[in-house]
């Protein structure tokens, strides 16, 4: 009787040490200026930044620099507090992203540049709903 006590006790102990890891992986949303904080304050896991790319009157996306080998680029992103950051992705360029209405970049502060690891972007098509094209039938 007293085995499966001890071997309950061990496996929820278990899962509670699986919880509180995972736990403190999730990451939320911050600013470059928190983010900035954050990485000299010895930080060491990726940060999770929202924000805007910036646009011309004409609604283009403006600041975005690719490599001449097409492989990496840097782009200009507006957080939630409207500071602008230039990021480097040393990856090519998303296919929706000039597209995004919003950016969530991952990664951290190299000095004075924020190194993109993982880019999500915020498409308006994939959220607008389809017109139901039956109720006219």
């Amino acid at each position: 009787m007293k085995t499966k006590y001890i071997a309950s006790i061990v496996v929820i102990a278990i899962a509670i040490v699986i919880i509180m890891t995972m736990a403190g992986d999730a990451s939320s949303y911050v600013t470059f200026g928190e983010a900035k904080e954050l990485s000299t304050g010895g930080f060491k896991k990726s940060i999770h930044v929202v924000g805007e790319l910036p646009r011309s009157s004409g609604g283009e996306i403006v600041g975005i620099e690719e490599s001449p080998d097409k492989l990496s680029f840097k782009f200009q992103m507006i957080d939630e507090n409207g500071f602008t950051q230039q990021v480097f992705h040393a990856n090519p360029i998303p296919t929706d992203f000039a597209k995004s209405e919003q950016v969530v970049i991952i990664g951290a502060y190299n000095g004075e540049n924020f190194i993109a690891e993982k880019i999500l972007l915020k498409c308006p098509s994939k959220y607008q709903e389809e017109p139901d094209l039956s109720a006219g039938i």
